[in-house]
Order: structure tokens, then C-alpha cells, then sequence
């Protein structure tokens, strides 16, 4: 938030940024596909995942109030995490002993809640090889807190060949005058927040609503390897016309992802 801006009483601004994460893969036999995806499942469990959104809250400058995740079967995880702007007083928000629950006055003081989630879908197709790994992520909150600071650490935490992105500001809180605020910080474009690295590492394109103050960048890592993209194999063991092939399917999954409609 501006430094200059004073309000009248808790800043209600609701800031969320989500994300969809995608990681792709060639992998040829049915056995492979199954291979990528019980580790690609594994890498990206349940806890694994639950860190990930703890480290998240700590960079926000958050705290976490409830933890809940799930392994599914047979494949996917999910994970929410509900978190505050302030400290809590209970030191352990995953501490499952008995006792008596908070006052509701507890609870009206940590109406400044928020919440970070994540949820995985591993799929892959049975006919072309293609495999993808998808993530959603959630971090929406309110106060001073924002979720922008968890940008470049959540795109560096995945391996991401693709990465769309939605920050939305919603509702309004006032000034000192009663004067409505609609947004407390100026930003043009998402973009505005990545690292020069991740700048230079992908392909980017906005499409931006400022008036109803919505941002959405599509990202598209622009160095393309085949054996960055080929599972349990190299480029070495396939005939020319093999390699040109597999990469063309590669290319056009991640192309139509990234455009988000069919290139046939």
C-alpha cells in the first residue's frame, strides 16, 4: 500500500493472485506415462506442496492459522492453508489437542484472514505421448499483506514450461474523508513484479482490464531442449524424423495451452 494513503479503520481490500502452473512431458510407452506420473505425483505431494504455501506465508509476511491437505487416489494433491496478517497468540495453528476454542471476540479480531491454496492434476494422453502436469494456486488476502511478494519464488518453485496468472483487487475500503479506495497501490501489469531473469526467460503476453482493476499474463518459456521434455529417454536414442516429430507435438500442446484453444 502507498505510503502516503491514511484510511479510517482496517484496510478490506481483497488482493488475489492465482496461478496455473503447467510442466510437460513426451513420454512414448504407456509404461512411461504411468512412470511420469507417479513421480511427478510424488514430487509434488501433499506435504511437499504444504511447504511450499508455508514458505509463501512466511515471504507475504502472513501467519498461518489452519492447515489442510489431502493426498488423492490415485493421483492429485491438495492443500489450503488459512492464514492472518497478525501473530497469533497459539504458536502451533496444526496442534490437534482438546481444549476449549476461542472466544468469538478472538474471532472478530482475525476477520483479516486470508488464504493460500494449491491443488494438482496430473494427466496425460493415451495416443499422442503427451503428458501434463498442472497446477493451481491460490493466494488471496486482505490488510496489508500481499500476494504479489510470493510471485517469483512460486514461479521458481515449479518446473514451469507455461504460466498463466490472474491479480484481481476486489471490493474497497476509505480514507481518513470517507472517500472510497478501489485499489491502494499503482501497478500496470503483473509483469511489473517478476525478476529480470524470469523476464528473460520467457515469452510474455498480457491482456489487462484496468478500469475493473483485473491483470492476466500468460508466460511461455521461450529456450526450448527435447531432452528437457523427453522422460526416461534422450534425444540420442531417436531417428531424426522421430525427434522432429515429438517435438512438433510438444510444441503445438504447449502452444495451445498457452493460447488456450485448439491449433488444428
Amino acid at each position: 500500500m502507498s505510503d502516503h494513503l491514511r484510511l479510517h479503520g482496517f484496510n478490506n481490500l481483497t488482493s488475489s493472485l492465482s496461478f496455473n502452473i503447467y510442466d510437460i512431458c513426451y513420454a512414448k510407452t504407456e509404461e512411461q506415462r504411468r512412470a511420469y506420473i507417479d513421480y511427478i505425483d510424488e514430487l509434488y505431494n501433499a506435504e511437499r506442496l504444504t511447504q511450499i504455501l508455508k514458505d509463501v506465508t512466511n515471504i507475504i509476511g502472513a501467519h498461518v492459522l489452519n492447515v489442510s491437505r489431502q493426498d488423492y487416489e490415485p493421483h492429485g494433491a491438495s492443500v489450503t492453508i488459512l492464514i492472518a496478517e497478525h501473530e497469533l497468540d497459539d504458536p502451533d495453528p496444526e496442534d490437534t489437542e482438546p481444549g476449549p476454542g476461542p472466544l468469538p471476540e478472538t474471532v472478530v479480531a482475525h476477520l483479516d484472514k486470508s488464504h493460500v491454496t494449491v491443488h494438482s492434476y496430473p494427466e496425460s494422453h493415451p495416443d499422442n505421448g503427451i503428458s501434463t502436469f498442472r497446477l493451481d494456486i491460490d493466494v488471496s488476502t486482505c490488510g496489508m499483506i500481499s500476494p504479489l511478494k510470493a510471485l517469483n519464488y512460486l514461479i521458481h518453485s515449479f518446473d514451469s514450461d507455461i504460466v498463466t496468472m490472474d491479480y484481481r483487487v476486489r471490493g474497497f475500503t476509505r480514507d481518513v474523508d470517507g472517500r472510497k479506495l478501489f485499489i491502494d497501490h499503482d501497478i500496470t501489469s503483473i509483469q511489473d513484479y517478476l525478476a529480470e531473469d524470469t523476464k528473460k526467460a520467457y515469452q510474455m503476453v498480457d491482456v489487462n482490464v484496468y478500469q475493473e482493476h483485473i491483470f492476466h499474463t500468460k508466460m511461455l518459456l521461450k529456450d526450448f531442449n527435447l531432452d528437457h521434455y523427453l522422460f526416461d529417454s534422450n534425444h540420442r536414442d531417436l531417428t531424426f524424423e522421430e525427434a522432429h516429430d515429438i517435438e512438433s507435438r510438444l510444441r503445438k500442446e504447449m502452444l495451445e495451452i498457452f493460447y488456450s484453444r485448439n491449433l488444428d
